[in-house]
Formats: structure tokens, C-alpha cells, sequence
């Protein structure tokens, strides 16, 4: 099965190696050409617009990193629309708004082609180690032709309904974990403050009703200040946005969630924006933009 690929940031990247390395043949672009390079040697084709990749193969799939990304893809000059056509199937794994999504959607469908939403719960070693969990929504036929796909990709795919539910699901799950990222770092925080161990702290937690995964993998290295990006602070801070415009959208209010956004703003404006998202921490304990170790 030959599938394309769009967009090799951290995600991108780790889950068209991933492909590659369970036999699909891949055709990938990326904005910068560059990017398309480590891909190549593992055996990857390059397209040099998202047009040609879609002109190449039966089904494409895009990693983006926001809406506007997303957006640009498919519309702009040289963009996937100019080539979509009757049989040809789409499948936008990035995290953008339902908005967005239909938008895609609607267009594609006129030119006869079709769509699923697919983005993904999971960061940069669930995406390797192809441990993602993929909120599908859209055409279910094509869902059932991408199953093989997001197998390799993932360890359990949803089907949700109509495009917009896999948009609005990804939204809520990354509303959930960013506030849980504030909750954890303000513990740490006074945990430390307060003469106690930040490390006791967390061991006390993963025995606890309070242990997830987050909390183990992100805790110890949050300690030491360091913040290799696996999902970084400004993508985190974006759907944070988005989650609270679809808050406002429902009249669903959301006090935690918009007191967690404004701790990533500030986080943004402390040139953290790049880093992990657990950078806030730095915020909370009001030491950035201080010496933290990307």
C-alpha cells in the first residue's frame, strides 16, 4: 500500500518512519524539503507539493501542526485540492477545531474525493513506538481502508461519528491533560517549598488513585528542569485555546482549563514555547526564563 505523507515535524516525522518500516511505501513533503531528507534514506519518495504527493497516491495523510497549517495545505496554490479527485481519500491527523475540519471536508467532497479526521492522542515516543490512540470521524469507508494504517500507527483507533467529533475529542482529551500538567507542576512547586521532596512526591502519587503515565514519565525530568520537546508548550497552549473557544461554543464553563491557558501564555511569552509542554513549570515556580535545560 502506497500512502503519502504531509508535514515530518516531531510526529510527522516519527510516524511516516514508522510506515516505512512495516513495508508501506511512502511519499512525503514537508514545507521545509530539507526535513524530507532522514525519511529519504529509509526508503521514502519526496513529493515537491502537497499536490503531487496527492497526484501519486490513492490516499494521503497530513501531521500539521495548526489550523492555519492545515488550512494552507489543502487551499493554497499547489495544495492538496488541486489534485483530489473521485477515489482519492484524505486523512488529517493534526489537532485543529471541527471548524476547520468541515471546512476541509466540504471541499474535498465537491471534488469528489474523501475525508476522515484522525488526530491523535499520544506524543513523540507513543507516535514511534506506534502506541498512538487515533480519534477517527468522517467517511467510514475510508476509515475501514486506513484500519491496516492506523495499526501500524497506533494501539487502538476510534471511529467517532461525523467530522467534527474526532476534532471536538482530541480538544477535550488535551484540555484534560494541560490542566493536569498545572495541577502537577503547582504540587511539585509546594511540595518543594513547603521542605518536602519533589521525588517522594511523585513516588506517592504513582501509588496512589492519582498515578498516570503523564505524571511518572514527565515528573522526574520536570524536577531537574529539563524539557526535551515530546509535545511542545505552544502546540500544548493552542489547544488549549481551542478546547475553551469550543467551551464558550457550548456555554460548558471551564475555570481550570482557562486559568491552565494563561499559565502556558505566560510560559509562551517566556520564549518556553519550543520546549516540552511540562515547561510550565517554570512559570509556576516563577523562576523562568531561567537557566532550564532544553
Amino acid at each position: 500500500m502506497e500512502v503519502g505523507f504531509l508535514g515530518l515535524g516531531i510526529m510527522g516525522k516519527a510516524m511516516a518512519s514508522r510506515l516505512l518500516k512495516h513495508g508501506f511505501r511512502v511519499t512525503v513533503w514537508n514545507r521545509t524539503l530539507s526535513k524530507c531528507e532522514e525519511l529519504v534514506e529509509q526508503g521514502a519518495s519526496i513529493g515537491e507539493t502537497p499536490a503531487l504527493v496527492v497526484k501519486k497516491c490513492k490516499y494521503t495523510i497530513a501531521m500539521l501542526s495548526d489550523p492555519a497549517a492545515a488550512l494552507s495545505v489543502v487551499f493554497d496554490k499547489d495544495g492538496v485540492l488541486e489534485q483530489i479527485s473521485e477515489g482519492k481519500g484524505y486523512i488529517d491527523m493534526s489537532t485543529v477545531d471541527a471548524e476547520t475540519s468541515s471546512k476541509i471536508s466540504e471541499a474535498l467532497f465537491k471534488k469528489g474525493g474523501s475525508f476522515v479526521e484522525a488526530p491523535v492522542s499520544g506524543s513523540k515516543k507513543p507516535a514511534e513506538d506506534g502506541q498512538l490512540i487515533i480519534l477517527s470521524a468522517g467517511d467510514k469507508a475510508l476509515y475501514e481502508v486506513m484500519v491496516p494504517v492506523f495499526d501500524v500507527l497506533g494501539k487502538k483507533s476510534f471511529f467517532l461519528g461525523e467530522v467534527g467529533k474526532g476534532a471536538r475529542m482530541k480538544l477535550v482529551v488535551n484540555m484534560i491533560m494541560g490542566s493536569m500538567m498545572n495541577a502537577l507542576s503547582e504540587g511539585l512547586c509546594l511540595a518543594d517549598r513547603s521542605g518536602l521532596s519533589p521525588q517522594t512526591l511523585l513516588d506517592v502519587l504513582d501509588l496512589g488513585g492519582c498515578a498516570n503515565p503523564m505524571f511518572k514519565l514527565k515528573g522526574p525530568a520536570m524536577i531537574e528542569s529539563k524539557y526535551p520537546p515530546a509535545f511542545p508548550l505552544k502546540h500544548q497552549q493552542k489547544d488549549m485555546r481551542l478546547a475553551l473557544s469550543l467551551g464558550d461554543e457550548h456555554a460548558v464553563s471551564m475555570p481550570i482549563a482557562a486559568a491552565s491557558n494563561e499559565a502556558f501564555k505566560k510560559a509562551r511569552s517566556h520564549e518556553l514555547g519550543d520546549l516540552d509542554f511540562s515547561a510550565v513549570y517554570e512559570v509556576v515556580k516563577g523562576t523562568a526564563p531561567s537557566g532550564h535545560a532544553a
